[in-house]
């Protein structure tokens, strides 16, 4: 079987959770079936990339994507099926299903209806994607959910979609990339000390990663401990300085806030990640959370709300504590947040058994081979139906 994979991110190009599945996730596929990766921006060695179409560099940013889904539909002619990744490609899948006569799979790693705050960022171009996302999803052959929280979202915001069409595969976590290590040496880089706790937080600056809740509850974090934020790609402007008063906020009260917004290297991370006391995940919404599998493998506790596909991952009371999102009341969801953190920092023998019983739950459950079996599967099943 020859598949089309289509992705905005794929390594080196990675800023999500998206590209970590799609680069972990295709050389596993490659040892099953034959893949060609299509995805946005520079040359790769293992992929052919696509760039915006001349004269629309200026244009809404969902326009220069869709001018990116055309090139890719026309070059995966050949392919027996094509799978997409996020609204960004979920078009250029769509329209290689039209064209070529081929099955579409797609991919849920987030819904455009569950995430309103993309309008600060693509304004009109939110009305775009939302359109392409529901295009794509209601004429797909097979959809993946990543969580089975994600499949009642999918099923609850695209009501006429069969059931029978909507897959259950949970993302994956390599567990030799992403393990406990001892060396320090990015820690003391960054001003971080060591021997003091850690909170810890990896993800964009965005609303839906809930940055500015776990900021906020800071202030009730005991002083014992430090606050790491390793943050960057704000989605607007605002949202970028909203943070940055926030964190000042934070850093004139208590000492040990850092906040590191350069992409950083996974060597780096997984020091962060295994020194960390606590693994902080404020999402007010996502489908799975990778984030939280990367801790876990790391050896780390994880706090986290309980959103979404997160409550598949984070084990409450034996990986980590869940803490209730209630969108209505944001001040209870920031101090019971604090209070979880708190207790996590107070206790580091269960902070241990949160660690070590999550570093097995991640080596024993989330593997990305399984991922790929499974994925297969899906692709077979969409052949033939």
């Amino acid at each position: 079987m020859r598949v089309g994979l289509l992705t905005r991110e794929y390594p080196p190009e990675v800023y999500g959770g998206a590209g970590v599945h799609v680069g972990f996730l295709v050389p596993r596929l490659r040892e099953l079936i034959d893949v060609d990766v299509h995805c946005f921006g520079g040359p790769r060695p293992d992929a052919q990339a696509h760039e915006t179409a001349p004269g629309l560099d200026n244009a809404n940013a969902a326009l220069r994507t869709l001018s990116v889904d055309l090139e890719m539909a026309a070059a995966v002619a050949g392919a027996e099926l094509v799978h997409s990744h996020t609204w960004y490609a979920n078009m250029a899948g769509h329209l290689a299903k039209l064209l070529h006569g081929v099955p579409h799979v797609v991919t849920a790693h987030s819904l455009e209806p569950r995430r309103p705050w993309k309008a600060e960022q693509l304004g009109g171009g939110y009305r775009v994607s939302s359109w392409v996302e529901k295009t794509a999803y209601e004429a797909a052959d097979a959809i993946i959910a990543v969580s089975e929280g994600m499949k009642l979202d999918v099923l609850a915001c695209y009501p006429d979609l069969d059931p029978a069409r909507v897959h259950v595969v949970r993302n994956g976590i390599d567990t030799e990339a992403y393990h406990p290590v001892t060396e320090t040496d990015a820690l003391v880089h960054h001003g971080i000390d060591p021997e003091r706790p850690i909170v810890a937080f990896v993800g964009r600056i965005t609303r839906q990663k809930g940055v500015g809740h776990l900021v906020a509850a800071a202030h009730h974090i005991s002083p014992d401990a430090q606050v790491v934020l390793c943050a960057g790609a704000p989605d607007t402007p605002e949202i970028a300085e909203e943070t940055r008063l926030a964190v000042a906020e934070l850093a004139a009260v208590r000492s040990g806030v850092f906040w590191i917004q350069q992409m950083l290297q996974p060597a780096e991370v997984r020091q962060i990640l295994s020194h960390a006391a606590v693994f902080v995940c404020p999402s007010v919404y996502e489908p799975l959370g990778i984030v939280n599998l990367e801790a876990m493998a790391c050896g780390t506790a994880v706090v986290a709300s309980d959103v979404g596909g997160i409550p598949e991952v984070v084990d409450h009371g034996k990986t980590g504590l869940l803490v209730h999102y209630d969108e209505a009341d944001t001040s209870k969801y920031r101090a019971e947040l604090a209070d979880a953190i708190n207790e996590v920092l107070a206790d580091p023998a269960k902070a241990a058994a949160f660690g070590a019983a999550g570093r097995q739950r991640a080596v024993d459950e989330f593997s990305w081979s399984t991922v790929a079996e499974q994925t297969v599967d899906v692709y077979r099943g969409a052949v033939h139906s």
